[in-house]
């Protein structure tokens, strides 16, 4: 160990010991400043620290407050439960850090500067005392006289021993020296040695407890990615409703007067209505009615027990009030008592008044109906077509639109750049897509590509049904036929350029498709095209003449649907109720309607509609390798594409359709030679729905007609094709265009005696009558309608067998 002060310089008391002494004595009391701060500074950190533990606590309590008050959402409080127990740890190491850096710095650095600095302050004090009195011995000595002999010896034995008594203090103030010198660098290490100890286990700790927590964390974050993909389709569903509320709201008072007599949870209509006091006063309270139950009342707060106004709605009447002064009242009057009540406006009292008058239709109905339902369940019967709620039923049972798109032959992969797990589709195209290729789909324009969502977006089931019949593997077979040939790959994901030109090339410019398949035909070869039906279809048109029309003025006096007075008012009167619900249930009049129905017979073609007798279902419905005559149909490849597409379309062959179309083919192609029918009115012939669907998604005009003046809906309204009426009226079909004969659809429905198809037509004609009385232009139309609509596409997609109830009944007469 090196000296600071030597010790033989010590005993010289020379000026290089003093200088050495001045020298250390400012260090050590630079030092004890230097250390007094530190200590300080520490106290203040651990001060600190303990406060931020206190409010860490608090903060990881809020945090267990917010995980109990959510306990109805598992995945949120388990996650905040986890997370807070994480913190609880961390805040326990952080007290052990400070709790051992109290130890380490503030201890023991205290601790040295109260001991052994304290000791170097009481030797320097000596030894200053003793270098005073050794320095006033030596000035006695020098001036005492030599004649004074008692005082020179006085003095000088005064100066030995002052001499000796320095010495011995100056050497121990020297070894305190250099003992404080040595001793504090150990001190200053130990304790920072220790505090960095303290900070290396508070991070090992740290990183245990969160590389435990670190896998939850990671599917905690992959169960986030889904949450916010599932936030940002609740959001644009709010945003859609809020954004047809809003359209409501702004046009009129029109969203209010909705009511619907089926509705699942009871309630035919609620709202906000003045309701005169019967105490003298007579005074006027705004009060929230309903009509549920067959039962009118009404409550003041969502938490107060209704107050039922009329208990049973067959026993009472409702009527205008207009001798009173307030306006917009009306009155509903049951035997016991009478009840006086005011709308917003003449609207709302007209709505209101209209849904207590059919709640005490129905009311009677459905109790005239219970024996019949009874009935039902030990005799079903084999005429009535079940309730839509059923078909819905299964709906929710089955497999979900992704998963049935992607059970199809490729669709497990993206049609254009082979992606697994694809979640959109073109559905004009029969193709699955990934998220990238549909973006680029998208800018070709809906002329090309019209895409949706397999997950965020709802699907009809003729959609549905229509990506089950094609599929990437059948497009491809298509598009992509020269592919190969050309030596072109197919781009992979990541390649946006190449993506966008290889996909315009596919779809826009048909660059990949073999032009050789299809050759253009001279005049003479399409004149040779004329199917057999053809002539049999025509036949079948013609014969629903006079002798159906006998039938038809049996049941005049139910379904009045010629007469040109017939508006809405008639569509609700209470003889036609079972009518237009004829869906729903099995009335006896209804039965009755049907049993006079004759010369139709049932047919079935594996979930195709039915056709009448006088069409000949065996060249509709042979099995796919012979349903054509060889004579009479020549080589498709020596088709025209429109000729094609005409031809594919009657004979339900999808692919050829899809062919024919990536040749160039006119979905709208009229032949001439066969009174300039479209593939959509031989899609019609052949009897599937399918084929009409995909027709009208690639462009098809379903308002175009023949040359007989009947279009689609025309002609699927002769042949008692249910399924597909329903389709074109949801697709925009005129349904008041008439014939060269002056029928329209609904003339003809009649004719035949088919209620379904009068029910979908009367309701389709009333809905749009109360969109134009009402100004909703561009609206869906009332809920009922939908409803009725949505069933019907179910069961023609899904369940068409329960369509043939009209066939089946027919037969039994």
């Amino acid at each position: 160990m090196k000296m600071t002060v030597d010790f033989e310089e010590c005993l010289k008391d020379s000026p290089r010991f003093r200088a050495a002494l001045e020298e250390v004595e400012g260090d050590v009391a630079e030092l004890e400043l230097k250390l007094d701060k530190l200590v300080k500074l520490c106290i203040a950190m651990i001060d600190t620290g303990k406060a931020f533990c206190v409010a860490n606590k608090q903060f990881m309590n809020g945090i267990r407050d917010l995980a109990q008050y959510s306990s109805n959402d598992a995945v949120v409080e388990t996650s905040l439960t986890k997370f807070s127990d994480s913190l609880q740890e961390m805040i326990n190491f952080h007290t052990i850090l400070f709790d051992q850096t109290q130890r380490s710095i503030k201890a023991q650095l205290q601790n040295f500067v109260k001991e052994d600095l304290r000791k170097f302050k009481d030797a320097k004090k000596q030894f200053e005392k003793v270098s005073e009195e050794k320095e006033n011995a030596l000035v006695k000595n020098a001036q005492v006289q030599r004649n004074k002999q008692h005082e020179v010896e006085e003095a000088t034995n005064i100066l030995t021993a002052t001499r000796k008594c320095f010495r011995h203090i100056a050497l121990d103030y020297v070894l305190q020296i250099n003992v404080l010198q040595s001793k504090r660098r150990s001190e200053i290490l130990k304790s920072m040695l220790s505090f960095m100890y303290a900070h290396l286990a508070f991070f090992h700790q740290g990183y245990d407890l969160f590389s435990e927590l670190g896998p939850y964390m990671k599917d905690l974050g992959a169960q986030l990615d889904r949450l916010v993909v599932d936030a940002a389709k609740e959001k644009r569903e709010m945003e859609q409703k809020h954004s047809t509320i809003q359209q409501k709201d702004f046009s009129s008072d029109d969203s209010k007067l909705e009511y619907n007599v089926d509705a699942a949870n009871g309630i035919v209509m609620e709202g906000y209505l003045f309701k005169r006091a019967s105490n003298a006063f007579k005074t006027w309270n705004r009060r929230w009615f309903s009509i549920q139950n067959n039962q009118l009342v009404y409550q003041k707060k969502f938490k107060d027990n209704p107050t039922v106004v009329v208990e049973d709605l067959r026993l009472c009447t409702v009527k205008h009030c207009e001798d009173i002064e307030r306006r917009f009242c009306f009155e509903v009057v049951s035997p016991t008592k009478s009840c006086m009540l005011q709308a917003d406006s003449e609207k709302l009292r007209q709505a209101w008044i209209k849904a207590v008058q059919t709640s005490i239709a129905t009311a009677y109905r459905e109790k005239g109906d219970e024996s019949e339902k009874l009935d039902k369940k030990s005799s079903p019967s084999t005429g009535s077509l079940d309730s839509g709620n059923e078909s819905k039923e299964k709906l929710l049972k089955g497999e979900s639109a992704l998963q049935r798109v992607q059970c199809i032959p490729g669709n497990a992969s993206c049609c254009d750049c082979g992606l697994a797990d694809p979640r959109w589709a073109s559905i004009n195209l029969g193709i699955t897509l990934c998220i990238e290729c549909s973006g680029i789909h998208r800018s070709l324009g809906v002329h090309f590509s019209k895409v949706r969502s397999l997950t965020l977006d709802t699907w009809e089931p003729e959609l549905l049904k229509l990506m089950c019949e094609l599929g990437n593997d059948v497009i491809n077979r298509v598009y992509e036929a020269n592919v190969e040939k050309m030596g072109i790959k197919k781009p992979q994901s990541g390649q946006r350029q190449e993506k966008e030109a290889y996909i315009r090339a596919k779809y826009v410019e048909r660059k990949f498709v073999d032009k050789s398949s299809i050759l253009s035909s001279p005049p003479d070869q399409e004149k040779k095209f004329v199917s057999k039906s053809s002539e049999e279809k025509r036949l079948s048109i013609s014969k629903f003449g006079p002798g159906d029309q006998v039938r038809a003025s049996a049941q005049s006096s139910v379904i009045a649907v010629n007469s040109d007075e017939a508006r809405r008012e008639s569509l609700f009167c209470p003889d036609e109720l079972d009518s237009l619900f004829s869906y729903f249930d099995t009335s006896s009049k209804l039965r009755s309607i049907k049993s006079n129905d004759s010369g139709i017979q049932q047919s079935s073609d594996d979930g195709r509609e039915s056709l009448p007798s006088t069409v000949s279902a065996n060249s509709l419905y042979e099995p796919e390798g012979e349903r054509q005559d060889s004579s009479v149909f020549i080589d498709s490849k020596h088709l025209n594409p429109g000729l094609q597409l005409y031809r594919a379309s009657y004979e339900k062959n999808l692919p050829k359709m899809a062919e024919a179309l990536a040749h160039g083919a006119d979905v709208n192609w009229a032949n001439s030679e066969e009174n300039k029918a479209t593939p959509l009115i031989q899609a019609v012939l052949g009897g599937s729905l399918v084929t009409c669907e995909f027709l009208l998604q690639n462009g098809a005009n379903v308002n175009q007609r023949d040359v007989q003046g009947r279009g689609p809906l025309h002609h699927a309204t002769v042949l008692g094709h249910t399924g597909q009426v329903c389709l074109f009226l949801k697709r925009g079909a005129n349904q008041h265009a008439t014939d060269e004969e002056g029928k329209d659809p609904l003339s003809i429905a009649v004719e035949a005696a088919n209620a379904d198809i009068v029910t979908l037509l009367r309701l389709a004609r009333m809905n749009e009558e109360m969109r134009e009385s009402e100004g909703l232009y561009g609206q869906p139309g009332d809920e009922t309608y939908q409803d009725i609509f949505r069933d019907f596409s179910q069961m023609a997609s899904n369940n068409p067998e329960k369509l043939n109830r009209f066939q089946q009944d027919s037969q039994k007469f």
